[in-house]
C-alpha cells in the first residue's frame, strides 16, 4: 500500500500545479492512496489573505474542500483522495482555528510549527548572533510548541518536526535530548503521529525529516509514522517513498499508518 498524505498546489502562494496534477501525479508514481494537505487560511487574521506566498485566502477555504470532495469522487475507484490540510499551530489563536474546521469532513490534519518567537522556522538569519544558551532555548521553545500542538487534540499528524534544520543542518547538534524525548513522549501518549517528510532533501540539510535518530526514539516511545513528500510540485509526488520504508525496516517499524475520516488505517511494513 502506497500513500504520500502531504501535498500542496497552487492556491497556497508557493507551489505549482492544480490539486487534479497531484493527484495525476500519484496515479503515475504508483500510488493507491494521495492526501491533499495545502497550507491553512490564517484563520485569525482580520485581512483575507495577509501572506499571499505562503498560504491560501480564508475566502477559498470552502472553495479547497469542495475541489478536493469533487476529486475524491471523480477519481473513486482509481485512486484514493484524501481531505487533509496542513494548520498552522498558533497556541493562541487555536480556537479560531477549531472554529473554521467544525464540520469540515476532513480525513486528517496536518499540524506543522512554521514559526517561533514569530519568526519563520526557515528564516536562515534567526540564528546569527545567538550564542549557545540561545540556541538552546529556541530549540526548546520549538519543541514546547511540538508538544502543545500534540496535546491540543486538533490534529491526527505532526507535520516535519525537525524542519527547523532545514537551512541550518547545525540545529540538529544543539543539545535539547531530554525535550526531544519529552515531547516524543507526549506525542505517543496523545495518540498522534508523525510524518517521514522527505522535502528536507530540497534545502541545505539534504535529508529527511526528523532525523533516524529521532525516528530510533520514536519507535522506542510507541510513536505512529506516516508518509509525506510535502511535495510543491507535481513531479515530488511520492518521492523516496521505498527508501524511507526501507529505512524504517530497518530501524524496527513493523507498520506505518494513514488516514481516512479522522481513522488510523495501519500499513504493514
Amino acid at each position: 500500500m502506497k500513500f504520500d498524505l502531504h501535498t500542496h498546489h497552487v492556491r497556497c502562494g508557493h507551489a505549482n500545479g492544480t490539486i487534479e496534477d497531484y493527484i495525476l501525479a500519484g496515479l503515475e508514481a504508483g500510488l493507491q492512496v494521495i492526501g491533499i494537505s495545502d497550507h491553512s487560511p490564517y484563520f485569525y487574521h482580520k485581512e483575507d489573505q495577509p501572506s499571499p506566498g505562503i498560504a491560501m485566502a480564508r475566502s477559498d477555504f470552502a472553495n479547497y474542500v469542495q475541489e478536493v470532495l469533487r476529486l475524491k469522487e471523480k477519481y473513486a475507484g482509481k485512486i484514493e483522495v484524501l481531505l487533509g490540510m496542513e494548520s498552522d499551530f498558533f497556541p493562541q489563536y487555536i480556537e479560531s482555528y477549531k472554529k473554521a474546521y467544525e464540520g469540515v469532513p476532513f480525513d486528517y490534519l496536518i499540524g506543522s510549527v512554521h514559526q517561533v518567537g514569530e519568526v519563520s522556522i526557515f528564516n536562515r538569519n534567526r540564528w546569527k548572533n545567538l550564542n549557545e544558551e540561545q540556541h538552546i532555548e529556541v530549540k526548546r521553545s520549538y519543541y514546547d510548541l511540538i508538544k502543545q500542538s500534540a496535546r491540543s487534540g486538533m490534529f491526527d499528524i505532526l507535520g516535519h518536526i525537525d524542519a527547523m534544520k532545514g537551512y541550518y543542518p547545525a540545529f540538529s547538534d544543539i543539545p535539547a535530548q531530554t525535550e526531544i524525548d519529552d515531547t516524543l513522549q507526549t506525542i505517543a501518549e496523545c495518540g498522534v503521529s508523525i510524518e517521514i517528510n522527505t522535502s528536507g532533501s530540497t534545502k541545505y540539510v539534504g535529508g529527511w525529516y526528523p532525523s533516524d535518530a529521532i525516528l530510533e526514539r520514536a519507535l522506542h516511545f510507541g510513536v505512529n509514522v506516516t508518509f509525506g513528500s510535502d511535495a510543491h510540485l507535481p513531479s515530488r509526488v511520492g518521492d523516496e517513498w521505498e527508501l524511507v520504508e526501507q529505512r524504517l525496516k530497518e530501524i524496527g517499524f513493523k507498520h506505518w499508518v494513514y488516514y481516512r475520516k479522522r481513522q488510523q488505517v495501519i500499513v504493514p511494513i
